[in-house]
């Protein structure tokens, strides 16, 4: 009986009548509407915003007597006073030095101020998108404290905090309107391709650091939350456009062209609907190093040249080895083999501007339909459906065109004040998008394979040495003879071989990128503050399901789609207590359970504490854990990326994956059949590790191999300790953090050889085949046995100075300590700059209705560590600015701006496009 009356309470609680309907609207000193407001039933997680016109409607099952806040960056908090059911009001904020009463949501799922928030918060409301001086709001996110953002296209930034990502940002997670916006194939999101319209973001908060206690276990480093507006507070069509140019050295100037529409409509009290619409097109950062990818030194005149954007290159053999196999065919005569060196040579490659037009495109749209059944009640019911399209350029193991991209996402949500319910599927298609390393290998094999080419090349070195030849004149008299007839870039012969490539998905002969994944999601949260008075107490859980389809060309989903499931439930209490003189004491306990089909179950505790000294000055400290499933990939990918086989961990997967490899001839002389299969399962238990092998390769002692057979794959684990500080002193606000994580089971990939016969650690037989050539490297998922921590601090200061003009700065300081010498096979990945300075100086209000904004950035070089390549990223210098100028009678706002004005080129991760310059004129209407 007393869980039927608990149940009804809840009920009750959650679908209560009441009329209480607040209408009221936001303005300045001057009058001036002030769009983006907080409004928030004071002690209550209710609340909403005010639309461009700073009104807004607030409808309540809170009966009267109570107390609203109102809070807005850059002014003190408003209150008001209601004491009917209906009322109209009005809030008049005054102008302040601080954005410490801004509200934030992401830290504890509750609306509480950023000063109070128990962990780091970084957060862009309507304000801070409208004065951007990125060309974008996604852009807009390099500007704040601590975090990073790698430019991999013109259409595909991966945003990324406290190190530790490649552009396959698996540990970073991003979520629209509570819908994760990773794609099924990649387990990542590919930037804002088909994210948000920017007339369409009311917020955008950043956790960075271990979220996973309240938001699971993608939210690993760090989690991105962006909220749309919605069509019961914001209506109308609004609108924006951009024009402009790209410039870069290598693609020249181009235009760019950003289009978005947004049109709201509240039909009643009960419902409402909104549709937006994004189109962006430009032209892509090209990507053009002709540097060698392994040694620096080396040229296109070498002789085992690999470009790092030059590809086909990438394929090359011992033609000593090519010798010894056509002497032993008769195809050379005997004794031949002893006039060729052993000497690595390489296939000549296509440039990557050969391979791609490098057109960056992106088409999206999205809908809701929005329906509160109970009038004055904040039950609303809720379909959200988003789509988009486009072009760009995605850097994983080897460079990807993609091209026709197509995600889908569908939501169905209950919610109200105090509860959600919601349930998502989100499902891709690959389109026409290709591997371009492989692109340029199969169009090389189409005109010539590489028996063909290798045996000419060796052959002819034969023939020239024994006619008196220099080893120089020999080799360039090889490649002539092996380039004869070679496709050049434009030529008929070319275009009908690349376009076979790109739409055969076999890796053996062609390219094309093949998927259609999907996974299905559902999470629910309650919150128990309106029934229960001593604590803030929350509920919550999730479910995912996931069914890969790449019809066996990315994973080993030959036979069908692979499915599994993972799910997690959750808790947090959080407690007030007031001490004396204004001080009080904030502290916060959350745990997550979470299980994966394939691994056990464990907790992910979250402690911490918020001391408020006043109303200035609040210290913060935190312990949490995080921890991340392995990916889909980490666990069922089986692809042939050219250097290496990239194999999945799974336990089933490991013999899902296998191919047949030829022979030496060397090896058939010890017994050896001409050719073997081997499965993915020799990676994991007969391979040795690939510097070892290396080192064979110089001293040609068996005693230097050393068994790498790595563990399969399991969770990965971090304890993040976080002490903080948010104050004002005298008129600077200032925002600090420090932090250490200790990573356990750090997941990455470690290169291992596996010979086709004998067993590694034999000594005989595996030694043999290493020594003849008769191996294949795989790219093994596995975790560290070694220890992984990073440690690093952020400070934020910013103030008004020169009486209305907005100054601000921050220094972000990140370290890894791992040791690398000790563990030269495993890539930790850490990418990311150990000192990095930002600073922003702007009005908002210069003159009447004009504005400007300059933002600087610094970037210490790094070492930057992915399976596409490793090299150094040199420092950088970037400055921004626009100008902006708000025409109230038209409800528009104009604005010139540019990126990158120093002009200096740069890149944030090895092996991409040297970013240029931008220049841009926006016009807004209505937001």
């Amino acid at each position: 009986m007393k869980t039927i009356l608990y149940l009804a309470l809840v009920l009750f609680g959650a679908l209560g009548f009441s009329q209480t309907t607040i209408n009221g609207n936001v303005v300045d000193e001057n009058n001036e509407p002030i769009p983006g407001a907080n409004i928030v039933i004071e002690g209550k997680a209710i609340g909403t915003t005010t639309d461009f016109d700073g009104n807004f409607v607030l409808q309540t099952s809170e009966v009267p007597p109570f107390q609203l806040k109102v809070t807005s960056i850059g002014f003190t908090e408003g209150f008001a006073s209601i004491t009917a059911n209906i009322q109209t009001i009005s809030v008049v904020l005054q102008e302040s030095q601080t954005f410490l009463d801004e509200v934030v949501i992401s830290a504890s799922r509750t609306p509480e101020r950023i000063f109070e928030s128990p962990v780091t918060v970084e957060r862009m409301g309507i304000s801070e998108i409208q004065n951007t001086t990125a060309a974008d709001f996604y852009g807009g996110l390099e500007n704040l404290k601590g975090v990073d953002v790698n430019t991999n296209s013109l259409t595909f930034k991966s945003v990324n905090t406290r190190g530790f990502a490649t552009f396959a940002n698996t540990r970073f997670m991003q979520l629209v309107d509570g819908m994760d916006n990773s794609t099924p194939a990649l387990n990542f999101p590919i930037g804002n391709l088909v994210g948000m319209v920017e007339t369409d973001v009311s917020s955008v908060e950043l956790l960075p650091g271990a979220s996973s206690a309240l938001y699971g276990a993608n939210a690993f480093n760090g989690i991105l939350f962006m909220r749309s507006k919605s069509p019961f507070d914001y209506q109308g069509i609004s609108a924006s456009i951009k024009r402009g140019i790209t410039s870069q050295e290598s693609a020249g100037d181009n235009s760019y062209t950003d289009v978005g529409i947004r049109a709201a409509y509240k039909f009643s009290n009960k419902f409402a609907g909104k549709v937006n619409f994004g189109y962006l097109k430009g032209t892509d950062w090209a990507a053009t190093s002709e540097i060698d990818k392994f040694d620096p030194t080396r040229t296109r005149a070498d002789l085992n040249y690999d470009g790092i954007n030059v590809y086909g290159d990438d394929y090359s053999a011992d033609i000593k080895d090519v010798a010894v196999t056509l002497e032993g065919l008769g195809i050379l005569p005997a004794g031949a083999n002893a006039l060729v060196p052993s000497q690595e040579v390489s296939r000549t490659g296509y440039n990557e501007r050969d391979l791609t037009n490098y057109n960056a495109e992106s088409i999206k749209a999205d809908w809701g339909l929005y329906y509160r059944p109970i009038e004055g009640n904040s039950l609303e019911l809720s379909y959200v459906g988003k789509v988009g399209t486009g072009s760009t350029i995605y850097q994983g193991t080897n460079r990807y065109n993609i091209n026709g991209f197509f995600q889908e996402q569908h939501k169905l949500e209950i919610r109200n004040d105090n509860f959600f319910l919601r349930g998502y599927v989100v499902a891709d298609k690959a389109g026409d998008s290709y591997d371009m390393v492989f692109t340029g290998i199969n169009i090389n094999r189409a005109w010539k394979d590489d028996n063909t080419w290798f045996g000419e090349y060796t052959g002819t070195y034969v023939l020239a040495t024994l006619s008196g030849a220099t080893d120089e004149q020999a080799h360039a008299a090889a490649r002539a003879q092996a380039e004869s007839g070679r496709y050049l870039p434009g030529s008929p012969e070319f275009k009908a071989a690349f376009n076979r490539s790109i739409n055969d998905p076999d890796l053996s002969t062609g390219s094309k990128f093949q998927d259609a994944s999907k996974y299905y999601h559902a999470d629910a949260n309650y919150n128990f503050s309106h029934l229960i008075d001593f604590a803030d107490i929350q509920i919550g859980g999730s479910f995912r399901e996931y069914s890969l389809n790449s019809s066996g060309t990315i994973y080993t989903d030959f036979d069908g789609p692979i499915s599994y499931s993972e799910y997690g439930i959750y808790t947090q209490v959080q407690k007030s207590i007031d001490l004396q003189n204004e001080k009080s004491l904030k502290l916060t306990g959350s745990v997550r359970y979470d299980k994966s089909e394939f691994f056990d179950g464990f907790f992910s505790p979250r402690l911490s504490a918020g001391f408020t000294l006043n109303r200035d000055h609040n210290i913060r400290a935190s312990v949490q854990t995080g921890f991340r499933n392995p990916t889909t990939q980490d666990l069922f990918i089986g692809l042939d990326a050219g250097r290496a086989i990239l194999v999945g961990s799974a336990p089933d997967n490991l013999d899902r994956y296998s191919r047949n490899f030829e022979v030496s001839g060397a090896g058939q002389d010890l017994g050896q059949p001409a050719s073997i299969t081997q499965t993915g399962a020799a990676a994991y238990t007969s391979s040795y590790s690939l510097s070892s092998v290396e080192r064979l390769g110089q001293t040609g002692n068996p005693a230097d191999l050393e068994v790498a057979n790595p563990d399969l794959v399991k969770p990965e684990q971090v304890t993040s300790f976080e002490v903080g500080y948010r104050g004002k002193i005298d008129k600077i606000i200032v925002d600090f953090s420090t932090y250490y994580n200790n990573y356990k089971d750090f997941i990455s990939q470690e290169v291992v050889i596996a010979p086709f016969y004998g067993s590694a650690g034999d000594g005989g037989l595996s030694v043999a085949a290493i020594s003849n050539g008769d191996f294949q490297a795989y790219s093994a998922y596995t975790n560290s046995n070694v220890d992984i921590n990073s440690y690093g601090a952020s400070l934020g200061l910013s103030a008004k100075v020169l009486g209305n003009f907005d100054l601000s700065g921050s220094y972000t300081f990140t370290k890894q300590d791992f040791d690398q010498e000790a563990n030269p096979d495993f890539m930790s990945n850490f990418n990311t700059p150990e000192h990095k300075f930002k600073a922003s100086f702007g009005n908002e209000s210069l003159f009447k209705n004009v504005g400007f904004n300059v933002n600087y950035r610094f970037s210490d070089d790094y070492f930057w560590e992915a399976t596409f390549g490793n090299g150094v990223v040199p420092e950088f210098h970037v400055v921004d600015a626009q100008i902006s100028l708000n025409v109230p009678s038209i409800k528009s706002s104009f604005k010139v701006g540019g990126n990158n004005l120093l002009g200096d080129e740069y890149f944030t991760a090895f092996g991409t496009g040297f970013i240029g310059s931008m220049y841009y004129l926006s016009w807004t209407i209505n937001n």
